[in-house]
């Protein structure tokens, strides 16, 4: 009886992880969108600010006793690190340089070049059912989100670097976990840090944030209630990451991903009567499909249920 009870235990976590991503990372969107309308627009500096906000967040949660500091050797942990710097200023150049649909594109590509840096560098391989999953979920997703491609080479080399920098972060959260024997709070107690001054330094050269930039942004009360708030939410956005990603992998937090857009695509019409394509209901519909069937897949099977003694 009492293994029976404990059985759902992991999978009622992961649940939960995931949904604490899900309801967070709205809640960012909602706040970082509040702090641009109000014109704090230095990104970097945003995010230097997000990683401080977890490092303190972490830090308080480790004098409350929720879990252990443990010592990493910080060469292993500057790789992770600089994967995530990497994964950010990419990404922001990719944004900046291309159209919207090519960005959108490369976006979505992270997923397959997961899934071959995986089996390249640690020999992960995906069942073959999981693989075919995948199709409709990246199809629906650039049916949906891709309208037109702008090809340039400048644009398309920081979407590459970006792609690898995310796939390389996703991954490494994943194996340095298992490698370090540590757990997704213990790690990201010390990549956060890290982070945090390799990102300043970022900062200080993109948005000019040791003199001017931030500092000469008007701090109404209204922003500053957006900016921190969005500091505040990133804590739990980030922790959550290394949560799921700790308690499934890469590829599964992508897909979690995807379902996060097509509840975005599915909400504008119910709650806003925003109009609807039939291109992007066509793509939000095959990504669905995708999405349950990988969902499923991935459910483990039912343990028969043992007599009583």
């Amino acid at each position: 009886m009492g293994a029976d009870k404990e059985l759902p235990t992991p999978r009622i976590w992961t649940v939960s992880y995931m949904a604490l991503n899900y309801f967070s990372s709205v809640g960012i969107v909602w706040m970082n969108k509040a702090a641009s309308n109000m014109g704090f627009t230095w990104t970097t500096s945003l995010t230097c600010l997000h990683f401080l906000f977890t490092y303190l967040g972490l830090e308080l949660c480790a004098t409350a006793g929720m879990f252990e500091r443990k010592a990493l050797p910080a060469m292993e942990v500057i790789r992770v690190s600089l994967a995530f710097c990497g994964f950010v200023v990419f990404n922001n150049l990719s944004l900046q340089y291309n159209a919207v649909g090519l960005y959108q594109l490369l976006k979505v590509l992270t997923t397959p070049v997961i899934a071959v840096l995986q089996y390249f560098l640690y020999g992960t391989t995906i069942p073959m059912m999981e693989l075919v999953s995948l199709v409709p979920i990246i199809m629906g997703v650039c049916l949906a989100t891709v309208s037109h491609l702008e090809v340039n080479s400048l644009g398309l080399m920081w979407g590459c670097f970006g792609i690898l920098s995310t796939s390389m972060y996703q991954i490494w959260v994943k194996e340095e976990q298992k490698r370090l024997g540590c757990n997704a709070q213990q790690l990201l107690y010390f990549q956060a840090p890290i982070s945090t001054v390799m990102l300043l330094f970022v900062a200080a050269y993109v948005d000019d944030a040791i003199v001017g930039g931030p500092f000469d942004f008007e701090w109404t009360n209204k922003a500053t209630v957006a900016v921190f708030g969005s500091a505040a939410m990133a804590f739990l956005v980030n922790l959550s990451i290394f949560l799921v990603i700790g308690k499934t992998d890469p590829i599964a937090y992508n897909v979690l991903g995807y379902a996060k857009l097509c509840l975005i695509l599915c909400s504008g019409p119910v709650l806003f009567n925003e109009p609807v394509t039939p291109k992007v209901a066509c793509g939000t519909f095959l990504a669905l499909v995708g999405i349950f069937w990988y969902t499923w897949l991935r459910l483990p099977a039912r343990p028969a249920k043992k007599e009583a003694q």
